[in-house]
């Protein structure tokens, strides 16, 4: 099943991606140690006099702004410079992401922005499309980056509908051949990925890439992501029973995502061949993680407000799914409220965490 609407959530209303990205934030700033390390490595013998890079599945909201004023202050430190070069940024997502509201908080945020003089010298371009295929001309990037986007597929394995029912994705109840189909789904996803950047990418480029990944290499229920659909599967379960939702549109319905191990991106990388792994990295961030939260353990853990931050989350990125899966009458205001409770009862009992491999990579030289 071709993946036709896996955008976020458009607008800047209380429901949309932009109002609740705050998760993304955190993992973003999670990955400025290594993306710094790969800033300084890959500028260690100078500057080109302009510099291209692709933020890839960047979304509609600020967060793409944070990632490029991070950039250029890195650059300017690094090299204390006054002037600094020219940089192209090419902003990417799929034709249906709102580029829209994408670039008018780009155009607020950098009106009201102290570092307008470093922003000024940035040239923020949209270039809508799926990262699974090519993008850009031979040998025009010097730079990618891309967070949380990789894990989500091209596609639903073919065949996981029939074989997964009263499943929405891979859990510790679905039989092994719907792991299967997803672990070949991501590794076919993956090695194209790696060939087309590859073909992008100037020789000695550099990537930094973070997934929603699992702890270990065998399916398990300590791996976070596998349990966070089960709320939702089983609110659809009884909104069939019912008769709100037909049973074969949920037996239908799977998420087109991928939590890769540690191992598995390792090896599509050396098998694929046209990057080398400098660096990889993992670290967690609890699924109720919202913007402010500094530190989690200093936090009084109150279940309903995390119970709505995980839903309002979850909301964002799975919406416009779910709309066009099982149409425009699917009470999600409703759906959502249930799931807030379901979380925070979950979180309450058991604290989860999203597992996240950060890798730098560099393109081999050509030969």
């Amino acid at each position: 099943m071709e993946v036709k609407l896996m955008c976020m959530k458009a607008g800047d209303d209380a429901t949309s991606y932009t109002n609740n990205s705050g998760l993304q934030n955190i993992v973003i700033s999670k990955t400025w140690c290594l993306l710094d390390e790969t800033l300084h490595d890959m500028f260690t013998n100078g500057l080109p006099k302009r510099i291209r890079m692709a933020d890839l599945g960047c979304g509609p909201g600020p967060n793409t702004l944070l990632v490029v004023s991070h950039i250029m202050d890195t650059i300017k430190h690094l090299y204390k410079l006054n002037n600094l070069p020219q940089i192209e940024v090419f902003v990417n997502d799929l034709p249906d992401n709102d580029f829209n509201n994408l670039f008018k908080i780009l155009k607020d945020q950098k009106n009201g922005n102290e570092r307008r003089e470093l922003l000024d010298a940035c040239f923020i371009y949209g270039a809508p499309g799926s990262f699974h295929e090519n993008l850009f001309p031979t040998n025009t990037l010097h730079f990618v980056y891309s967070s949380y986007s990789l894990h989500w597929l091209s596609q639903v394995p073919e065949g996981v509908g029939k074989k997964n029912k009263e499943n929405i994705h891979m859990t510790m109840m679905s039989p092994p051949e719907v792991f299967e189909a997803y672990a070949e789904q991501f590794q076919r996803d993956f090695t194209r990925f790696l060939r087309i950047r590859g073909e992008e990418i100037v020789d000695s480029g550099r990537m930094v890439l973070t997934f929603i990944g699992r702890r270990f290499v065998d399916p398990s229920p300590n791996d976070g992501v596998i349990n966070l659909y089960t709320p939702l599967v089983q609110i659809l379960l009884h909104m069939v029973a019912q008769g709100l939702v037909k049973e074969e549109d949920l037996y239908s319905f799977n998420v087109p995502l991928y939590p890769p191990c540690t191992q598995e991106i390792e090896a599509i990388i050396r098998d694929e061949g046209s990057f080398k792994l400098e660096k990889m990295a993992v670290f967690e961030v609890p699924w109720d993680a919202n913007v402010g939260d500094d530190d989690y353990d200093d936090i009084i853990f109150d279940k309903h407000e995390s119970g709505k931050i995980v839903a309002a989350c979850v909301r964002a990125f799975l919406e416009p799914l779910l709309l066009s899966h099982f149409g425009p009458s699917l009470d999600l205001d409703g759906i959502f409220d249930i799931y807030a409770h379901k979380m925070g009862d979950h979180l309450a009992t058991e604290r989860s965490y999203y597992f996240s491999p950060v890798i730098s990579l560099t393109r081999k030289l050509r030969i």
